[in-house]
């Protein structure tokens, strides 16, 4: 698959569950109204206030399996007992028509697409704390304290996967982060590599070792 318009971009963001990861795409949005999202498909039920076609498309298992066995994604990945996944004709119609496009999927999915679109752009976030984080999932007060407990140490091994993107960017002061998010897409964002040493004692925290 390739863009048709020399003007089309794809960002790929990718986050741990509880990072922060909604919140912050939503202000890019607002901060950058031009910005175009791809709605993903999964298999997990609509939380609430979730409504079909603008956070997800919903649909049932078999249907997803459908869609899968008709090439129908240009990635799917389970994640925490769900299946997601990306469609093929919609992505490339928003890139035919020269649009800047961001993709929220998990890590697995952005290797997929990094071997699809190698032109893409991945932008990794990260809680500033695993203390953070699990006060960020505990918070929500949806999930039970076996799940949040899951949840974390599918964390630990979804950021083990930070280096492997573009950009890395540590969500802490929420302003400073959405105007990191801003600086990565309009192009002036090339200090915000996952290879920054203040990146270290951060990452340090968040996988429990020491970084390399």
């Amino acid at each position: 698959m390739s863009a048709t318009s020399s003007s089309a971009r794809l960002f790929v963001i990718s986050a741990p569950s509880g990072a922060g990861k909604t919140s912050l795409v939503k202000a890019l949005r607002e901060r950058l109204p031009g910005l175009r999202v791809s709605t993903s498909h999964t298999t997990r039920p609509p939380r609430p206030n979730e409504q079909n076609g603008r956070e997800y498309y919903f649909v049932a298992t078999d249907e997803f399996d459908r869609l899968v066995a008709a090439d129908a994604f240009l990635e799917h990945a389970r994640v925490f007992d769900n299946q997601y996944g990306t469609g093929l004709e919609q992505l490339k119609d928003k890139l035919a028509a020269g649009s800047t496009v961001l993709l929220e999927i998990d890590w697995q999915g952005a290797r997929q697409v990094r071997r699809a679109l190698p032109d893409c752009r991945t932008i990794f976030i990260l809680p500033p704390s695993r203390e953070a984080l699990r006060q960020r999932l505990t918070g929500r007060g949806t999930d039970s304290q076996a799940v949040i407990e899951r949840r974390l140490a599918d964390a630990v091994t979804d950021m083990g996967h930070y280096r492997e993107f573009d950009y890395v960017v540590v969500n802490d002061e929420f302003p400073a982060a959405v105007d990191q998010l801003v600086r990565i897409v309009t192009g002036t964002g090339e200090n915000l590599t996952p290879g920054r040493p203040e990146l270290s004692p951060v990452v340090a925290n968040l996988l429990d070792s020491v970084v390399p």
